[in-house]
């Protein structure tokens, strides 16, 4: 069986009890004695598909229940098996197939405004009120905050952590009282709220989900703040004013990268030229890739994390300084099992609210994406970015004082 004899590749440590769909047992790599992982496929043709398009056909599978895991949660069988993987690819057959998708979508993804409004409309305004009651299952109950936390090492609650991160980007942003200041992306208004409270200054968020506008006006309105922080349901291309400091946390993911820069040409329009611009967004530590297959179809439509040299070519063709940058590592990871624990702790719920394919898609979306920021490439940057050197600060001091 050429998928037994391609996993048996892959385990340099532990391994699995593979059984394919006529009941017959393969051991690959070196598997625990005592209650081994066990994967079972269940149709004949199931092999074949993997071997051409894990990316896809697994996941989709294991949707199904063409798959099944024993002896192991999906996290923890995702976790050793991409530990062993690293940052290669399945097989050759995959590398082929993935390369192929690297040019189809290149040549077919657009995220002008209407598509984007699509696409994100697709995620975050998932299934109306059942949607919201899914995002408050998981997400931090202080801010709902839908970013990688910032972990310190006696952090303990994710609602610390995510306080944590909202402190760390204030000291980055360096905003003084009464200071004018644009959230590009503002999820549910968690960090503007936050901001405006901390600060005494003027907050304005923008997003293009509906849902997330509503609750974030609601919520402005009952914290006494809605003078002082307004929401709209804008596309960034066509935000307007002039701002002493923008930042945008976790929303860069769904510009797309024929699109680049024109964002970077609006953060430009929009600071002031004494202003400071954070960034801060998913990327890859590798070279240029495609986005995840499951993720592109399932989760996230026309988004895509960058590398490092994808981000700074364009920024550097508006005249922006990139001031100081930050990579941040095994945060995420930390996040997301967090996410994942709470959303499994709550999966009945879920399966009332959405059906048991929906359970699993989520969970394997949480499952892999903790995998791939522990063990594949994944990271977190933050970039301050400024017009001048005058607005930078000299050292880092203001940061960690």
């Amino acid at each position: 069986m050429i998928i037994a004899r391609i996993f048996s590749r892959i385990y340099k440590e532990g391994g699995i009890i593979l059984i394919d769909a006529k009941g017959q047992k393969y051991i690959c790599g070196n598997p625990r004695k005592e209650k081994p992982i066990t994967l079972k496929l269940l149709k004949d043709n199931l092999q074949w598909k993997l071997l051409i398009d894990p990316e896809l056909e697994f996941p989709e599978a294991y949707m199904r229940n063409e798959i099944i895991i024993e002896n192991a949660s999906l996290k923890d069988f995702l976790m050793e098996l991409i530990k062993n993987l690293g940052r290669n690819e399945v097989s050759t057959a995959s590398l082929i197939t993935k390369k192929i998708y690297q040019a189809w979508r290149y040549l077919t993804n657009f995220n002008l405004p209407g598509k984007s409004r699509k696409n994100i409309e697709h995620h975050y305004d998932i299934g109306g009120k059942k949607g919201e009651q899914l995002y408050d299952i998981f997400l931090d109950t202080r801010h709902r905050l839908y970013s990688c936390a910032y972990w310190k090492d006696d952090t303990k609650t994710l609602e610390d952590a995510q306080q944590n991160k909202i402190e760390h980007i204030v000291k980055k942003l360096d905003i003084k009282e009464g200071s004018k200041v644009l959230e590009v992306g503002c999820g549910w208004g968690g960090m503007a709220l936050e901001i405006a409270k901390q600060k005494n200054c003027e907050v304005t968020g923008i997003s293009l989900s509906k849902n997330q506008i509503i609750y974030c006006k609601e919520k402005a309105k009952e914290l006494g703040l809605d003078n002082q922080v307004k929401f709209q349901l804008i596309d960034y291309r066509e935000a307007k004013g002039n701002y002493d400091r923008i930042y945008s946390v976790g929303m860069f993911e769904h510009v797309g990268k024929k699109f680049y820069s024109t964002f970077f040409k609006t953060m430009n329009r929009l600071l002031k030229d004494d202003g400071l611009f954070l960034l801060h967004t998913i990327g890859v530590v590798d070279k240029p890739s495609p986005p995840n297959k499951f993720i592109n179809k399932y989760i996230f439509p026309g988004g895509i994390c960058p590398s490092f040299s994808q981000i700074i070519t364009p920024l550097e063709k508006t005249g922006l300084i990139v001031a100081d940058s930050e990579t941040l590592i095994r945060h995420y990871d930390k996040t997301l099992e967090s996410w994942l624990q709470r959303f499994l702790n709550k999966k009945n719920l879920v399966k009332d609210l959405f059906d048991e394919k929906f359970v699993k898609m989520w969970e394997f979306y949480l499952a892999s994406c903790a995998a791939a920021f522990r063990y594949r490439d994944l990271v977190v940057f933050q970039l301050q970015i400024v017009k001048n050197f005058q607005s930078a600060h000299r050292t880092r001091d203001y940061i960690y004082s």
